[in-house]
């Protein structure tokens, strides 16, 4: 059974991290009903759920896919961009340690958000949280365990994932890349089918595959239409609370497929 690792949202994420959007009120409670019904979203599509400690004094804790990247028995420790995240990363490895051989990058700065794994090959984006240094540390931590990382500059949006996600094979069987071709280049991907947001829902690229579906921001409905009719099986929920903190669904969880 495939796991999903989440994190509680603290009472603090009003002070969250801000990089692309403006300040906005944000009502922690109901961020944490949405974060709850994300939750149940991901045990309905058969992915058992285990939270990691809560850490009420980190703003943006809830974004647990920024501290680690699962790669089959094997966990990769990151070092985030935003210094204030620096501190979560060793929850997060002590959670894993029991799971998963655990790997920590030592030089430059690398958030889980910017980084997209479609079968051996990981992109990653190079942004204002994650630079040269870090994908470099990445990638020699990657290769020994049969990974090729690609680097992806980008800086119109937040993380790679905020503008391009894997969603699944398409009918050919091809993997198949939602994208927000303005932010993304889609030229980076080879050898991949793509599907490209509605342009007037600019961040609607972010989906979470869960078993057989995708979990999906209920703000994007033109979007969620182009992959139904793409054949994509697509449960919307509400994270509007949580979107005020520059979150997308995939920034929520540590997809793992061990059982």
């Amino acid at each position: 059974m495939s796991i999903a690792f989440t994190r509680p949202v603290s009472p603090r994420i009003a002070d969250c991290e801000l990089t692309h959007l403006s300040r906005s009120p944000i009502d922690p409670d109901r961020a944490a009903a949405q974060h709850a019904a994300y939750e149940r979203a991901l045990r309905a599509s058969g992915l058992e759920v285990c939270r990691l400690p809560e850490l009420q004094e980190h703003a943006d804790a809830v974004f647990v896919e920024d501290t680690a990247i699962l790669l089959d028995d094997h966990a990769i420790v990151t070092r985030p961009g935003a210094p204030t995240r620096r501190s979560e990363v060793e929850s997060t490895a002590r959670a894993l340690a029991g799971r998963f051989t655990v790997h920590r990058l030592k030089r430059g700065t690398l958030d889980g958000g910017d980084v997209l794994r479609i079968g051996r090959t990981i992109y990653v984006g190079q942004s204002r949280r994650t630079d040269c240094a870090g994908i470099v540390a990445l990638a020699n931590a990657a290769a020994p365990l049969g990974y090729e990382v690609v680097a992806v500059p980008h800086d119109r949006c937040l993380h790679l994932k905020t503008g391009a996600t894997f969603v699944g094979p398409d009918d050919a069987g091809r993997p198949t890349v939602l994208i927000n071709p303005d932010w993304i280049d889609p030229s980076v991907f080879e050898d991949v089918a793509l599907i490209p947001n509605h342009p007037l829902e600019p961040f609607a690229a972010n989906a979470l595959r869960a078993g057989d579906r995708l979990i999906y921001p209920a703000a994007y409905p033109r979007t969620a239409e182009r992959l139904r009719t793409a054949g994509f099986a697509v449960e919307e929920v509400d994270i509007s609370e949580l979107e005020k903190a520059e979150a997308g669904l995939t920034c929520m969880s540590l997809i793992s497929d061990e059982t």
